[in-house]
């Protein structure tokens, strides 16, 4: 019995000492998520800003043939998928690792933004660009145009069809899917408050539409990737909190029921010991 009580002493000491760590790290990924995620929207404006732009020029001259609007011969598929650097983040790599297994070809290009998923989709056998791992928490803006414009140059020669990033979508603290993100060929839709509302004043551009969309979609497209990857950073340490925040009310019933059980294994003892004790004394 002392055994038993010995390592419920144990159990319970490591549990708790588990408990604060992952209670720190929920802690530390709520400050990151409530960052993370003023940034994102903090983006979004100038990025709306952008689609918005492109969308009115498109709508207001339908006669445009722009390069990046073009159609491929080309059926490779160039993608830019963002993971994460670190585990301990739920299933936020694994939904990620399951859609690429889904909807990409293996002997498409792609390009693995964060470390945790590198040697995984290596041996599963995706051509992976990059023949290191990419850091995501070390990614910013320059590095990442390098890439988006790396798919554009070889969507540009015909040697990919599409240029898209697979990312995770932030819905809300609680909610997180994977989606897909077309980045080429640009594909606008008709801008619905140029079109409802009336007493809207068209802009004049110059020199003309399609040359100031050579030099506006590709700006466009690599804000959309970085917000893209924003959103994805903001989802992982959403992720993470959760998990973490799992993992510490799940430790705290592991604990009680440790804690029950020593209890009742300590009552057990003493029981037994007062038992002995009147048995010795009835037999004197």
């Amino acid at each position: 019995m002392s055994q038993s009580k010995q390592a419920l002493r144990s159990r319970i000491k490591s549990v708790n000492s588990t408990k604060k760590i992952t209670r720190a790290m929920e802690m530390i990924a709520n400050a990151k998520l409530f960052k993370q995620r003023n940034k994102m929207e903090s983006n979004r404006e100038y990025a709306q800003r952008l689609q918005d732009t492109v969308n009115e020029i498109v709508t207001k001259n339908k006669g445009i043939d722009n390069q990046f609007m073009k159609p491929r011969t080309a059926k490779a598929v160039y993608s830019i998928v963002f993971c994460s650097d670190l585990g301990l983040c739920g299933g936020y790599n694994g939904n990620i690792t399951r859609y690429v297994e889904t909807y990409l070809n293996k002997e498409d290009p792609l390009i693995l933004i964060g470390t945790s998923l590198f040697h995984i989709l290596q041996e599963k056998g995706f051509h992976l660009l990059n023949d290191k791992p990419i850091s995501s928490d070390h990614m910013d803006f320059m590095t990442l145009k390098g890439y988006v414009e790396d798919g554009v140059k070889q969507y540009q020669a015909n040697k990919v069809g599409k240029v898209q990033l697979v990312y995770t979508k932030f819905i809300n603290t609680m909610t997180f899917v994977p989606a897909e993100d077309v980045l080429l060929p640009c594909e606008v839709k008709e801008d619905q408050q140029v079109k409802e509302n009336k007493n809207h004043v068209e802009t004049l551009f110059e020199p003309d539409p399609d040359t100031i969309l050579d030099a506006l979609i590709p700006m466009m497209i690599a804000d959309v990737a970085y917000s893209d990857w924003m959103e994805s950073t903001t989802s992982e340490q959403g992720s993470r909190r959760v998990a973490m925040k799992t993992a510490t009310d799940n430790a705290n019933d592991l604990s009680d029921k440790l804690l029950l059980a020593y209890n009742k294994a300590r009552q057990a003892a003493i029981t037994q010991e007062i038992t002995e004790i009147v048995s010795g004394s009835q037999a004197v």
